[in-house]
Parts: structure tokens; C-alpha cells; sequence
């Protein structure tokens, strides 16, 4: 992926108007055909708690449900016009009906589900979704409670128990099950209709799972668990230049040793879902998989916390070998050492460029547009960072000045003047969150990370992208020699 020169666009699926795979995801793909883009980077889309945030989610295999678009349903033929405003459950259980009768509405486009394909999908899916059912029924049954506070019978996975619950909640079960293959169905359709235009979609690995997860209910022994299945450590990152107590992620740790005498299976599991999704992955945290900093769970803050080696090659080479022809991407941001530097180069992996921090500092920046190598993606920022218009509005004066100079404009046109930086690179691969494109302000931040409240809910609207801005952005792709036809 990271040979040709190429552009791309950040943009979360719920971003999207109507935030889900129906006709504004098509729409979109059209629209970055005419902006001249070739790859849409989406983030995460795993099935998320309350918060919203996909860094969290129920399960590191089960797509978000709330993305499954009851209008694209519509339009395949399973569902009627008075039923698109039902909930979730509602809507799914009519839908499994008429598939499983095979009985459509009327002979949409391309009607994607059968109850054939449903069985298939149970089957081939089958190492994580029998646990996700019984994880996401259960949790229904207890109000969302987490698994740690269920019945014992539940919470320690007594399997007669469990047998005993499959028989009384067969229904439920199978429509959990088929929710899922709604959203498989709905993405890898929409997948087919990108990858025909030439647009790649890229996707986000989480290092860690949620700790109130289907994962780690379903195999506590691949977790950092005592005997009471408490977390013993949790992640985070230590203190640095932007949180002095760190950040306490509050996530279970992984028990290598048990992952990789077991030959990361789990691991592979996990990358063998994701790469039915996209065809480019981020590793989110990517130094994460040469240490991580580990926590103690009665610790409050990420103070007092270490570092812990993880078998990073051996894990990285179990992938490269199950999965050749899958495009890797590093996410290397925060504190790297030689150490991860080595390990993302002994895979050639590409890293991440961030020009929001190219400014302020030396001439050894890494960030800097002539210290940044052609195996890497190069972003004016990321969904953790404000956007452009947001952070050069509040940057610091000197880092301000720096920019002005580095441009040698006094008063540069913002965030344009650093999207074309950012293009023109030396980067194979850049990518432009759709807020800059949009030329906005902090308002339309997507995460501030280490808070709660507020992240995860910005929609763009369709008159805001206007023919000038997709053309304007179209004229800097082609000039920055990004252009595909």
C-alpha cells in the first residue's frame, strides 16, 4: 500500500451524516473519487460501550450494530418503509424472519443476506461468536452490569450453566448472531463498492480490549487476572509533556507467555476479522507490542507504574506469515525508543507523521516535512488531536512563529496551508481528517483523550462539503503527485 504515492481521508463512520453503511457511505465513497482520494481511514468500528469511544469496545471481533443501516435494508428488499423507524432488535427480528422464509419485501438491488449464507457465517465466525452472544445476552439479562458482577455460575462460565442458559435463550441468541451477519453483509457490500472505485479502506487495531469485554470474559487466561478474575495491573501511558500524572487506561493487561504458547491464536483470531473489514490496518499503540506500561490496579494514576517487554516479533511474524497479503501501519506516537523503532523496521512497517507537532522545537523534529522518510503516513493531525483550525487558534506564540517561518507567510490560510504541507511530503501515503478539509474548529473536535464526556459525536452535513472545497482538495492532491485516475 505504502509504495505509491497516495491521499486519504480520516472519517469515522458515524461521522457521516446519517452515521452508518447506507447510501451516505456510498455517497462518501463518491465523493472521495472526485476529491481524487484512494483510501478512507475509518478508525475502529467494533461494537462500543456507553462512551461511544471504539477503543473500548464490548468485543475486539463484533462490528457496532447501531452502524447497520435500516434505509440500505430498505433498499435490498428485507424491510419496509413503516418499519425503518423500529428499534434495533425490532427490525433485525423481522428481517431474520423474511430471510430465513426467504421471502423479500420486493426484489431490491442485491439482496446480500440468505439464511444459507447466515449458517455459513455462524460457522466460519464461530471462534468468537458464540461467546459474544451468550456475553451480549447475559448482559441483557443483568442490566448491563459487567460480567465481573454477575451470578458466579455466569460470571466463572460454569458450562453446564451456560448450556442450560443456550437452551432457554436459543432466539435471543441467534438474533445477536444475526445482527452480526447484517453488519458483515452490510460492510463487506459496501467494501465491494469501494475497492470497484479504487478506494482502499483502512482500518484501527486497538491494543487492548475493555476489561467488561466478551474477550476477556470467554478466556480470562490470556489476561493478567488473579484468582478472582480482578485485574492485577491495567495500561496506560506514563507521565509525559502532555498529562503529569499520565494516563490510566484502565484496560487488563495480556498474559503473554500464555498468548504465545498458545500461538497467539487469539491474536490471529482478531486480525483474521478485521481483515475481512479493510484492507490497510493500523496497530493503534503499536509500543504497546515491544512494552507496554503496566499499572498496578490499586494504583490511581499511571505514576507508579513500569515498563514490561512483550514478544513483539514473535507476534508481528505469526501475523506477517497468516496474513501476507495484509498492509500493515504502525501507530508510533508518544514515547518511542530505539527498541520500537527496530521493531517496526525489522517489518518495514510505515509509521505516523503528525505535523500539528512539526512545530516549536529543533531542526531534529521528526515531525518536520524533511525528516519524514517515504515509508510512512503523514496526517495534519488524528482524531486525538484538535483540528488544525482548533490548534493552530490556541498553539503556543512560538510555535505559531515557527510555523510562519517554516511557510514564510505571516498570516498563512488555515488549515490549508498545513493540508498541502502535510501532501506534500516526502510520505507515501497522507491523510486528511475530513474536519480540515471542512475547514473547522475545535467544536468539531472528534476525542480529547483522558476525557469522558463529549467525544465521539461530531456529523458532518453534506452542504458543507461544497464543490469548491471537494475540487480545491482534488487541485492539492494532484499537485502533491497524489492523484490516481
Amino acid at each position: 500500500m505504502t509504495q505509491l504515492r497516495q491521499a486519504g481521508v480520516l472519517m469515522h463512520i458515524t461521522s457521516l451524516p446519517e452515521g452508518n453503511l447506507g447510501p451516505d457511505a456510498y455517497r462518501f465513497v463518491d465523493t472521495l473519487v472526485k476529491m481524487g482520494v484512494s483510501v478512507w481511514q475509518t478508525l475502529p468500528v467494533n461494537q462500543p460501550h456507553g462512551d461511544q469511544s471504539p477503543y473500548q469496545s464490548v468485543s475486539a471481533h463484533a462490528g457496532h450494530s447501531g452502524m447497520i443501516s435500516a434505509q440500505q435494508l430498505q433498499l435490498d428488499g428485507w424491510c419496509l418503509p413503516n418499519e425503518l423507524t423500529l428499534s434495533l432488535p425490532a427490525l433485525m427480528a423481522k428481517v431474520m424472519s423474511r430471510v430465513q422464509s426467504g421471502s423479500a419485501t420486493h426484489h431490491g438491488e442485491n439482496h446480500g443476506l440468505s439464511w444459507p449464507g447466515f449458517a455459513r457465517f455462524c460457522q466460519t465466525q464461530q471462534y468468537w461468536l458464540e461467546d459474544f452472544a451468550l456475553f451480549g445476552s447475559l448482559r441483557e439479562q443483568h442490566q448491563s452490569l459487567s460480567w465481573h458482577q454477575w451470578p458466579e455460575a455466569y460470571r466463572l462460565h460454569d458450562v453446564q450453566a451456560l448450556q442450560a442458559y443456550r437452551v432457554t435463550h436459543q432466539e435471543a441468541l441467534t438474533l445477536i448472531k444475526f445482527t452480526q451477519y447484517v453488519f458483515f453483509q452490510q460492510w463487506a457490500q459496501l467494501k465491494r463498492y469501494a475497492n470497484q472505485r479504487g478506494i482502499r479502506l483502512f482500518g484501527d487495531i486497538p491494543i487492548f480490549v475493555a476489561y467488561d469485554s466478551a474477550d476477556v470474559w470467554a478466556h480470562p487466561e490470556w489476561f493478567r487476572l488473579d484468582d478472582h478474575l480482578n485485574m492485577t495491573v491495567v495500561a496506560g501511558v506514563p507521565p509525559d509533556y502532555f498529562s503529569e500524572n499520565g494516563q490510566r487506561w484502565g484496560n487488563p493487561h495480556y498474559d503473554w507467555q500464555a498468548m504465545q504458547s498458545d500461538g497467539f491464536s487469539w491474536w490471529l483470531g482478531r486480525i483474521d476479522t478485521q481483515a475481512q473489514l479493510f484492507d490497510v490496518l493500523r496497530i493503534d499503540h503499536f509500543r504497546g507490542l515491544q512494552a507496554a506500561w503496566e499499572i498496578p490496579s490499586e494504583e490511581p494514576t499511571a505514576i507508579n507504574g513500569s515498563w514490561q517487554e512483550a514478544p513483539g516479533e514473535a507476534l508481528l511474524s505469526a501475523i506477517s506469515e497468516t496474513f501476507p497479503q495484509l498492509s500493515l501501519v504502525a501507530e508510533d506516537l508518544g514515547i518511542i525508543t530505539e527498541d520500537v523503532d527496530a521493531l517496526r523496521q525489522a517489518f518495514a512497517l510505515p509509521g505516523m507523521k503528525i505535523l500539528q507537532f512539526a512545530f516549536g522545537g529543533g531542526e531534529d523534529n521528526p515531525y518536520l516535512p524533511e525528516n519524514i522518510e517515504e515509508n510512512s503516513v503523514a496526517y495534519t493531525g488524528t482524531h486525538d488531536n484538535d483540528t488544525t483550525l482548533g490548534w493552530y487558534q490556541t498553539a503556543p506564540e512560538h510555535v505559531r512563529n515557527h510555523l510562519h517561518y517554516y511557510l514564510n507567510q505571516h498570516t498563512p490560510d488555515m488549515p490549508a496551508a498545513l493540508i498541502k504541507l502535510t501532501l506534500d511530503t516526502p510520505a507515501n501515503l497522507a491523510i486528511i481528517p475530513m474536519q480540515d478539509i471542512l475547514a473547522l474548529d475545535s467544536q468539531a473536535r472528534m476525542n480529547t483523550p483522558g476525557t469522558v464526556d463529549g467525544n465521539w459525536t461530531w456529523r458532518m452535513q453534506w452542504p458543507q462539503l461544497n464543490e469548491e472545497k471537494i475540487l480545491s482538495f482534488r487541485h492539492c492532491v494532484e499537485e502533491s503527485g497524489r492523484l490516481h485516475a
